[in-house]
């Protein structure tokens, strides 16, 4: 039996294993740099949109689509964060002479920024 195989019909090339010959398939899937966000929307997907997530791992999208949202939340909370700290009067100053307060602001501000992301682009 020849070792390797080629089908005109549906354009495949097979190697054999043993007895049997298997397609030589390539996934072409990007590096997985997600993070925080990217592994929420995977849980939310797994969990809730079952049908959505398994089209999305059959056809190598999944890690590109969970890099793609994990980069946009986290940039949309980068944003609302500056805007909310601004619009409430959170500044280098106010680091300077009290940082804990500071840092209760900025802590606060990050997790309503976080909440109002999360459920437009994360959750939908």
């Amino acid at each position: 039996m020849k070792k390797q195989i080629y089908d005109k019909d549906n354009g495949l090339s097979y190697t054999l294993h043993g007895d049997y010959y298997f397609p030589n398939l390539i996934i072409d899937e990007e590096k997985a740099t997600y993070g925080k966000y990217g592994m929420l929307r995977k849980r939310y997907l797994k969990e809730h949109k079952s049908g959505y997530y398994q089209y999305l791992i059959l056809s190598g999208k999944l890690t590109k689509h969970l890099n793609q949202i994990d980069r946009e939340v986290r940039e949309a909370v980068e944003r609302l964060v500056e805007q909310m700290a601004e619009k409430q009067g959170v500044t280098e100053q106010m680091k300077e002479e009290n940082p804990m307060e500071w840092v209760r602001w900025m802590n606060s501000i990050k997790v309503r920024a976080e909440e109002m992301v999360l459920e437009d682009v994360l959750y939908k």
